[in-house]
């Protein structure tokens, strides 16, 4: 065998095991965890770290869009590389019907208000929170929520319905449901919108902003907080921050990094913070 011949069998193994190997790397540590709630079974990836049985860590749970996945979810918002002192959470939806979209039902999604889907969602979120706080310690002062699309919706019902839980929630692309809308209590929140989404259109979310504006009693005038942000303050301590790009209904990367940030800041509170 010649040395060229050689070179080439070791240069095609070495690329087999960087292969072999990446998606873990990519991955980050992320589980696949099951649950059952009711007779179905739910999933989700988490991202748990070594030291959760012994020190109370924030929760971050993450909703993915329609049609999107939970693997999806976890290479678009990467919140656990973000926060790689959270314990992350990348729920999986169910086969829903859109309310945009997939009128049928065949991609998976999040229930589209309270009482749809016999709140299987919401039942889900309870049966994962439950467990965490089962198997690991739990800062139940910072518990946050965050989605894209139908995943930002999901977390607008998931404020209207356990708000209590969260410190704080960032939708992202999406508007509070009509239900939902009138359920929610002040809270800190941070929206993103796209000015060209053609799906969520940003005008609907405009007008969503100047609810949540109004909800948590804030400042008319903003000011600039990081990139594409303004933030709004309140007296009552709950801010409304906007992040918004000249893009379309993508979730945009840099959007994350904010998040967490965002997230960083606030802490479960009855309010009189800001």
């Amino acid at each position: 065998m010649t040395g060229r011949r050689l070179l080439l069998i070791a240069l095609l193994l070495c690329c087999r095991t960087a292969f072999a190997q990446d998606p873990p790397a990519r991955n980050g540590d992320l589980e696949r965890r099951e649950w059952k709630v009711g007779s179905v079974d739910r999933e989700a990836l988490l991202r748990v770290p070594g030291n959760a049985k012994t020190q109370a860590l924030p929760v971050v749970f993450a909703f993915h869009g329609h049609s999107g996945t939970m693997n999806q979810a976890a290479r678009s918002f990467q919140y656990h590389r973000h926060w790689p002192e959270a314990i992350v959470v990348y729920m999986q939806g169910l086969k829903t019907p859109g309310r945009l979209t997939d009128p049928e039902g065949k991609q998976f999604g999040w229930q589209n208000d309270k009482g749809d889907q016999e709140d299987r969602d919401l039942k889900f979120f309870d049966a994962v929170l439950t467990s965490l706080k089962q198997d690991y310690k739990v800062d139940e002062d910072r518990i946050y929520s965050t989605g894209h699309s139908n995943g930002g919706s999901f977390t607008y019902i998931l404020w209207a319905n356990r708000g209590d839980v969260f410190a704080a929630v960032a939708p992202s692309a999406s508007v509070p449901p009509k239900d939902a809308r009138t359920k929610l209590k002040p809270k800190p929140v941070l929206h993103v919108a796209g000015e060209n989404d053609k799906l969520v259109k940003y005008e609907w979310q405009q007008l969503a902003i100047s609810v949540l504006l109004k909800l948590n009693r804030c400042q008319a005038d903003g000011e600039k907080w990081e990139p594409n942000t303004v933030r709004y303050t309140s007296p009552d301590g709950f801010p409304v921050v906007t992040f918004i790009t000249d893009g379309g209904h993508q979730f945009p990367p840099a959007a994350a990094p904010t998040i967490v940030k965002f997230f960083k800041d606030h802490r479960r509170t009855t309010g009189k913070r800001d």
